[in-house]
């Protein structure tokens, strides 16, 4: 009940759960990582211990995953995710622009945080980010690969209990992350956010605006992400570039390397010079 009351009605934000809170004296930048769907900040421990010394690295459980409050009654929406991970954030006193990595889920909301709060973020790192097209005309012959996905991601939806079955075998057979964890206990978030945020999302349109320098990581083994909308992006936002490597969707193997160097390219990438005010013509 008061959970409710605290954050529902009065819109107080839930406070994120920090898996990883490195600090450093004079941090050289400040990355902050975000997971995928069903994943926790764990996901992120392959890259991490590989980072330069010299920099703040905060990685976040999202709104319903990990060892993050996993309440019942919110729509997890990117909108809602970026909100509680900016809070969380701010409440610990972060300086200076922030380096976003997001995998999967994860860079949708990076998308979000940028586009809502621009002046914290410095530039983004999007690993295998889901974006698909909305409103395609339905085509009896070869039909769009979005709407292909997004009625895959409906079945699934329907069918939580088999679902949660799945990733269990999934995980068991090493398919997905370690962190990758889904129960009958939290499905209701898993199941909350593919509906909110990835069949049901803007992030294309969104990106394709975002005036922030981003570097994208596809592999091209992806199932669940179309390459031709990530051309799309960088073809339209001249801020946008991509990389591809020989993976799947999850980030192991030839996609680590890639992260840590898009990481370090955006750590060591000069900012952009401040604007001079124009002088007022007499």
């Amino acid at each position: 009940m008061w959970d409710k009351i605290i954050h529902q009605w009065l819109r107080v934000p839930y406070t994120l759960h920090v898996s990883v809170d490195r600090k450093v004296k004079k941090p050289r930048a400040t990355v902050v990582f975000i997971h995928g769907i069903g994943h926790s900040g764990d996901a992120w421990q392959q890259i991490i211990p590989h980072l330069p010394k010299n920099i703040r690295i905060i990685s976040i459980d999202l709104l319903g995953f990990g060892q993050s409050p996993k309440p019942h009654w919110p729509i997890y929406s990117v909108r809602l995710q970026a909100r509680m991970a900016i809070a969380t954030i701010l409440r610990m006193r972060i300086n200076g622009p922030l380096i976003l990595v997001g995998h999967s889920l994860g860079a949708l909301v990076s998308v979000e945080i940028a586009r809502r709060y621009p002046l914290l973020i410095r530039s983004l790192v999007l690993c295998s980010p889901p974006f698909y097209k909305q409103d395609l005309v339905a085509r009896k012959l070869l039909p769009h690969g979005d709407n292909i996905l997004k009625d895959v991601y409906k079945a699934i939806h329907k069918y939580p209990e088999q679902f949660v079955k799945i990733s269990m075998l999934a995980v068991k057979y090493g398919l997905v992350n370690k962190s990758f964890n889904v129960t009958n206990d939290d499905v209701h978030s898993y199941m909350g956010a593919l509906e909110a945020s990835i069949i049901n999302q803007n992030s294309l349109r969104d990106a394709i605006k975002l005036k922030k320098r981003m570097r994208i990581i596809h592999g091209v083994l992806d199932p669940v992400v179309i390459g031709k909308n990530l051309k799309t992006l960088v073809k339209k936002n001249p801020k946008a570039s991509l990389n591809t490597v020989i993976a799947g969707h999850e980030i192991s193997g030839q996609y680590v390397p890639a992260v840590i160097k898009a990481i370090d390219d955006a750590i060591n990438a000069k900012k952009a010079p401040r604007k001079q005010p124009e002088r007022a013509q007499v």
